[in-house]
């Protein structure tokens, strides 16, 4: 599959055009220059010739921020097939622009100057000034308007691998068994997946989220500066654990709700739906400061998402007290958490990150566990002789049995006559039963008491 990269000065309209080139808003779009900080990537098709398109942040030497970006979306260029570099066309010929764009020639990949902003005829005979750059592919676009995106989208595919032709189903059985696959609106039905592996990473600004995902991932990959906020856009990567392909999510770093200004509640908004599609969320704290409720309520999307989790206390080397302190205060501050895994590390020199990976296979493989439903039930037959179920309203509470009806996470129904009179802290104690029973560490479990012959959806809903 080839790599179409995005490059230009900041705020010349390069995340306005990769949301363009993938029908959909991904990419925070801003009139603040400098909104892309990270290399943004998404896998598009373009009448089935599939390209990865790479959003890079706006070259510029302002600062050592804008270096770093900078030598990002260089990178980015050599990894690419082909070249988008983008110029403001409202604006004269910049030497910067010229000068980058020569060096992104030398690398002879297929290149195309395209000027944004050019939102009509008269401007358009402006953009020809263009012209003394050299290049030999140019097109004036306008992106907002979407007017000449289209040529520039067929010069694109023309670089792109030919479709693979789907192949003909000639027997019915065949195509009955394809037809079964997609809903009634003709998207393909999402199969449960046990190979890849969402991990969100969370915390607040200026934890060292993206120190992490670079020390996971054994290069630069993400931004890192001292500025908190660096990390606007979640940041995808991926790379095979175990046999497991698992997609590193680093979300952008959330404040109090004062504090949250202009493009970073978009983001804020963004990191919302990125958890919605994750697994498991790498709980980032730092240990060098003390717990906040900021904290607390960052933790308290784990529990919102019924993600799996891992707490992750980084800068340990420049900790405020000892382990047991600091985890004791943490168990009593994130209760709801006392099932995640706790550990210690220091992203910066890379101490103890290994220890990531083995957690991340373990905790998915307790949040895809199905419990077999013997073992089950026996534990709770125990749970209930050991400790028998209150009464509800003078009432005797019954559970018939127990079925596990899904993972991530495991969800188990308690068919009982009596749902209603299950209290919840019974039901605490019939999931602490379990964790003791199973290995349930860095999972959720929710139990769901209902009545026979009710749907969980209905059940769910009552309750």
């Amino acid at each position: 599959m080839k790599k179409i990269a995005i490059l230009g000065q900041p705020n010349v309209g390069k995340s306005s055009l990769f949301n363009r080139l993938a029908k959909r808003r991904i990419a925070i779009t801003s009139e603040t220059a400098g909104t892309t900080r990270d290399v943004k990537k998404e896998f598009i098709d373009f009448d089935g010739r599939e390209a990865e398109i790479l959003d890079t942040g706006g070259i510029d030497e302002s600062s050592e921020l804008f270096r770093s970006v900078k030598n990002k979306a260089i990178e980015a260029a050599e990894e690419a097939d082909v070249i988008l570099y983008l110029v403001d066309g409202k604006k004269l010929p910049d030497e910067r622009d010229k000068e980058l764009f020569y060096k992104l020639q030398r690398l002879g990949k297929p290149i195309a100057l395209v000027i944004n902003k050019i939102d009509n005829d008269r401007e358009e005979e402006r953009a020809w000034e263009f012209g003394e750059f050299g290049a030999k592919e140019m097109f004036a676009i306008s992106v907002s308007h979407n007017r000449r995106v289209g040529k520039l989208i067929e010069w694109v595919k023309g670089h792109l691998e030919e479709p693979v032709p789907i192949p003909l189903i000639e027997d019915d059985d065949a195509l009955e068994n394809l037809i079964e696959k997609f809903d009634e609106s003709g998207t393909l039905k999402e199969e449960e997946s046990l190979d890849e592996i969402g991990v969100a990473i969370i915390g607040r600004t200026n934890v060292g989220k993206s120190s992490l995902l670079n020390a996971l991932l054994g290069s630069e990959r993400a931004v890192v500066s001292d500025v908190a906020g660096t990390t606007i856009d979640p940041v995808d990567e991926k790379m095979v654990i175990g046999g497991k392909t698992v997609t590193f999510i680093d979300t952008a770093g959330l404040r109090r709700r004062g504090k949250i200004q202009g493009i970073e509640r978009y983001a804020l908004g963004r990191t919302r739906q990125m958890l919605e599609r994750a697994d498991i969320a790498l709980l980032v704290l730092d240990a060098s400061a003390p717990l906040s409720e900021l904290d607390e309520k960052i933790a308290g999307l784990v529990d919102e998402f019924k993600l799996g989790c891992i707490i992750v206390l980084n800068k340990w080397d420049e900790a405020l007290g000892s382990y047991e302190e600091i985890v004791d205060e943490l168990r009593y501050r994130f209760k709801f958490l006392s099932w995640a895994p706790v550990i210690t590390v220091s992203a910066k020199s890379k101490k103890r990150v290994h220890k990531i990976a083995d957690a991340i296979l373990k905790v998915f493989e307790n949040y895809t566990r199905h419990i077999p439903t013997r073992d089950l039930n026996e534990v709770i037959r125990q749970a209930t002789i050991k400790h028998h179920i209150p009464s509800f309203k003078g009432k005797p509470v019954n559970i018939l049995f127990a079925s596990q009806y899904a993972i991530k996470p495991p969800k188990i129904a308690l068919i009982s006559n009596r749902p209603r009179g299950i209290h919840f802290s019974y039901i605490r104690y019939l999931t602490n039963r379990l964790r003791e029973s199973f290995d349930l560490e860095g999972t959720p479990v929710i139990l769901l008491p209902k009545k026979r012959g009710e749907r969980e959806e209905e059940s769910e809903e009552r309750g």
